[in-house]
């Protein structure tokens, strides 16, 4: 048995991995960095650190971490070939009371405590996502690693179940903690969305597109539509998405945000088109309710789970669907306030303070 590593003054300390949080925060990134904003001011009896990637955090706006919060650099990049030797050279060095992976990245040869949260299990149900290096990854490491975890957690009753079929999981030991949306993500005033259209010149209506070009975000389905809709497309999806997936020259592409002004775009859209045919979780959506953006997503992975009945779920390869539905949203003010109030509504009661809740609850276990 691993001996309890305590600080100087009795103190147990909890390493969470941050690691992927740099550049535009994906679904992951905002997890891990939700957690560590809010779980020190939940449990002052511990104490925590971070791990980051080799350069840092960089900046994080509104997000930046508590002051007490240590921050521990690691040297190898994620998922990079050294980064293995350095986890385990890392939390050797730093010998940490419990340390949660909060990706499918997890330290094979680390022995001491172990939290590990698994979002999904895409690079093994979806086809254009597999290979044979991740396969090999998962089911060698990912697998067997999260079978010793104190604890194993996921995000969705949809990912629980893949998780449990494709890593042959027990799926009574995975425990569903699911995420929230921070409070900055709210509607904003007609002078803040004015203002910030005109700055980056973005068109008064408009429909929303997040994600990126993997084809199971399905952004596909949204170039061959996009000719059809009332109002143009803005995406954001990274420089050159627009001219990979030939979507119409009609189409903003959005290469950067601030996090700052990730409500401002969102709060601004006629509807967020969400046509993804594999998540574990969704925040986007989730996110936009929050603004009170109407939301159309495809009715696939664990979308339904977020959706619920206050966005509108379609089949995510029915073209016609999607561009009558948006319309109907553009042109019944009715219709699109109905779903505008069921999204507050439903957004209103995700919290990443009750995320954070439950992990410190799994954590306590953990070092009981």
């Amino acid at each position: 048995m691993r001996r309890r590593v305590l600080t100087a003054d009795g103190v147990d300390t909890v390493m969470l991995d941050l690691r992927m949080v740099r550049g535009r925060l994906h679904g992951i990134a905002r997890y891990a960095l939700e957690l560590a904003r809010r779980l020190p001011a939940l449990a002052p009896e511990l104490r925590f650190s971070v791990l980051t990637a080799p350069e840092g955090l960089g900046e994080l706006g509104p997000l930046e971490l508590p002051s007490g919060v240590a921050v521990v650099r690691a040297r190898a990049g994620f998922l990079s070939p050294a980064e293995q030797l350095d986890l385990t050279l890392t939390l050797g060095r730093h010998r940490p009371a419990l340390f949660h992976a909060t990706s499918f990245s997890i330290p094979g040869l680390y022995r001491g405590k172990l939290v590990v949260t698994l979002h999904d299990a895409n690079h093994l149900a979806v086809p254009e996502s597999r290979s044979t290096l991740r396969s090999l990854y998962y089911r060698t490491l990912v697998g067997p690693r999260s079978k010793g975890a104190a604890a194993r957690l996921t995000v969705s009753e949809f990912s629980r179940a893949e998780l449990a079929r494709h890593l042959r999981l027990d799926p009574y030991t995975l425990q569903v903690i699911a995420p929230g949306v921070d409070a900055h993500f709210r509607p904003q005033t007609p002078v803040e969305l004015a203002s910030f259209r005109a700055g980056r010149s973005l068109p008064a209506r408009f429909f929303l597109s997040v994600g990126n070009e993997k084809p199971y975000k399905n952004l596909a389905l949204l170039a061959r539509i996009a000719d059809r809709l009332s109002h143009p497309l803005v995406l954001l999806a990274g420089m050159g998405v627009k001219h990979a997936l030939r979507f119409p020259d009609s189409t903003v592409e959005l290469g950067t945000l601030e996090e700052a002004d990730l409500p401002r775009l969102y709060a601004s859209a006629t509807a967020l088109l969400y046509p993804s045919r594999y998540e574990g979780f969704g925040l986007p959506a989730l996110e936009a309710m929050a603004c009170g953006t109407p939301v159309l997503a495809a009715n696939a992975g664990a979308l339904p789970e977020v959706v619920g009945t206050s966005g509108i779920l379609l089949p995510a390869e029915d073209d016609t669907a999607w561009v009558t539905t948006a319309q109907r949203v553009a042109r019944e003010p009715a219709f699109a306030e109905q779903l505008r109030q069921g999204g507050l509504l439903r957004a209103a009661r995700a919290s990443w303070d009750e995320c954070a809740r439950q992990t410190l609850a799994v954590y306590r276990r953990a070092l009981a």
